[in-house]
């Protein structure tokens, strides 16, 4: 049975975001909210953890999970980043993006993309998602909520208590969070390539 923390939206509580990271770096998988949709995430060196999530979302080993990072710095430390690269990086985060990027050496192989060396990163602009970042000092390795055959992301976390509470080991109840997932933008090429439209705004790319 999964603990079911009650965090809230703008002020989260610290005993609780200390509690949260514990059972991450234990090696729980948990679900929490985000600027976007909710998310299920896990420790970035966990790999019974990671083969967890894959059985819960029924994804193959070729899916690509991204690093949710808690700021630019973390950020550069795992994708390789030029000054242009970084000057877009910062005008869009923390915002509903996630971002292709080159790989660094520190980032796991298992998490690249096995031909490209390319990882997708993002800062989440919400206050639960960055208080548990900050705690850890470290990414989370995580995926959108979505369950097989369905079309959207969970987004009650009672709902999401009463489907998971067996298969996970916490779950935040952050509020409601949104239907749609982060704008997916290839930052590898000349200029930002779109992959998938979501809540960010790509139009932001190409002023």
């Amino acid at each position: 049975m999964s603990q079911f923390f009650t965090i809230h939206p703008d002020n989260p509580q610290l005993r609780l975001v200390h509690q949260a990271v514990e059972i991450i770096r234990q090696g729980g998988v948990i679900i929490y909210p985000t600027d976007s949709a909710y998310a299920i995430g896990c420790h970035i060196g966990d790999k019974k953890a990671l083969d967890r999530i894959r059985q819960i979302r029924h994804l193959d080993k070729h899916h690509n999970f991204t690093l949710v990072c808690r700021d630019l710095s973390e950020l550069a430390l795992y994708a390789k980043v030029d000054n242009q690269v970084y000057r877009t990086l910062k005008a869009h985060t923390p915002g509903s993006y996630t971002f292709i990027l080159e790989a660094t050496s520190e980032v796991p192989r298992r998490l690249m993309h096995p031909k490209r060396k390319t990882i997708g990163l993002r800062v989440p602009a919400n206050p639960i998602a960055l208080a548990l970042l900050e705690e850890l000092g470290e990414p989370l390795m995580s995926v959108t909520l979505i369950m097989p055959d369905d079309e959207y992301p969970l987004t009650d976390p009672y709902d999401i208590r009463d489907m998971l509470e067996r298969r996970v080991d916490l779950i935040i109840d952050g509020g409601f969070c949104g239907l749609e997932m982060t704008t997916v933008v290839d930052l590898t090429g000349d200029t930002p390539e779109i992959i998938r439209q979501g809540v960010g705004q790509f139009e932001d790319f190409l002023t």
